[in-house]
């Protein structure tokens, strides 16, 4: 694999327009990445998903560079099964193939918000080694800064694409996000895959300083064969608010991987997310929230509704700082397992070394109450639909945590 890795970077030099300081980052990165390989269960982190095995199962030949990635032509529309006319006008981010394809920020206005699409030369070594690969080989950067005071009349749409030309490649992202103090931003991120076989690798960095609020939605639904990590860093200032919500149920294999810093005091995280999963899916949500200050927050709820033999995971682990007294950490995880050839491992943590603060974790799974199944059916409803509305019934407080209508609405119509 090291010959196409090196043969593959020399192509992505000679295709793209990149300085003499950054093929040196790339090269480092890719040293780096190199040495440390794709994951496997060695790793604490990927203790119940072994990459290395799955792309080498399901992947055949993986390329790192392919010029059908290039994707010059403007897209116009696009078509997904959850793209409604009030989503057309928001603000829209198209991304084809891990490259910016198009921007539209009509309703904002544009001298408040900063885009650079250079990538900066950030230290080179990570423990992370997808984040090397990342750095090695995206395409495409892009950082967007929300200047001081700012509030986005309308969310930002993200629409991530792959077409069908692309096949055993590796695809890389990053974005960069900086709220400066005050303003405000509502992201979702919705995804359209008509590629099959491929790695897809999305890095995003988002800054949220004082008093800004950002609200993060991740919606993936669109059933395919490629395998997909998602990486969010994110570091919180003071009074800063960060919500995250993740709706998982499309690609074969899918880990959403979250870092969340909270430096300064009264700022607040929360996390939650559902995994729905049939066929032979595995997806994996994995956590870590690291409260660094006093009189902070994190709330964390995970929801996996699991069938035939699909694979369900979270690990999330709250850490609490010695100075970080007075924190408020929750951490909850609950699976529904609708098959006995389902799996689900759970496996929530604490690591606290302040003395005043109020934490909790838990992880449970189960099935269907047969009872309430039975209560439902006796009154003329069908054993299916009853079904669906007790799955409905299980994860609608994981939904009712959303604060924005438009996210709400979208999650709320792939529940019916």
């Amino acid at each position: 694999m090291k010959e196409i890795l090196e043969k593959d970077l020399q192509n992505i030099f000679e295709n793209l327009k990149i300085s003499e300081e950054n093929k040196k980052f790339r090269s480092n990165n890719l040293e780096n990445f190199i040495n440390l390989g794709f994951p496997n269960k060695r790793s604490e982190d990927w203790k119940f998903s072994d990459l290395n095995k799955i792309i080498s199962n399901n992947i055949k030949g993986l390329k790192f560079f392919d010029k059908n990635l290039i994707y010059k032509e403007k897209v116009e529309s696009v078509k997904l099964k959850i793209f409604t006319e009030d989503f057309a006008k928001n603000n829209i981010l198209i991304v084809v193939n891990g490259y910016v394809n198009a921007i539209n920020f009509d309703n904002e206005d544009i001298k408040k918000i900063q885009i650079l699409d250079s990538i900066e030369n950030e230290p080179s070594r990570s423990n992370n080694s997808l984040i090397s690969l990342n750095n090695a080989f995206v395409s495409n950067y892009l950082k967007i800064t929300v200047r001081e005071d700012y509030k986005f009349k309308k969310p930002l749409i993200i629409l991530n694409i792959t077409n069908d030309k692309i096949s055993s490649t590796n695809i890389n992202q990053r974005f960069d996000l900086i709220l400066e103090k005050n303003s405000e931003l509502t992201l979702i991120n919705l995804f359209s895959d008509e590629s099959n076989n491929n790695f897809i690798n999305i890095n995003h960095q988002f800054n949220i300083s004082d008093n800004a609020v950002l609200k993060n939605y991740k919606i993936d639904t669109v059933k395919n064969s490629n395998i997909k990590y998602f990486y969010n860093e994110i570091d919180i200032e003071k009074n800063g608010i960060s919500e995250n919500f993740i709706y998982s149920t499309g690609a074969k294999f899918s880990k959403n991987d979250i870092k969340c810093n909270i430096n300064k005091e009264h700022a607040s995280v929360n996390i939650n997310g559902i995994i729905n999963l049939k066929h032979d899916q595995h997806h994996e949500i994995r956590t870590l929230v690291n409260h660094l200050a006093r009189n902070t927050k994190s709330y964390q709820l995970i929801k996996s509704v699991l069938n035939d033999n699909s694979k369900g995971i979270y690990q999330g682990k709250i850490y609490v700082d010695k100075i970080a007294q007075k924190t408020d950490g929750y951490q909850l995880s609950k699976a529904l397992l609708l098959n006995e050839n389902t799996e689900f491992n759970g496996k929530p943590e604490l690591e606290i070394y302040a003395d005043d603060v109020k934490c909790s974790h838990g992880s449970t799974s189960g099935n269907l109450d047969m009872d309430s199944i039975f209560y439902l059916m006796s009154r003329g409803i069908s054993k299916k639909e009853a079904q669906k509305l007790l799955i409905n019934g299980f994860l609608n407080d994981v939904i009712e945590k959303i604060t924005n209508t438009d996210a709400k609405k979208i999650i709320n119509k792939l529940m019916n």
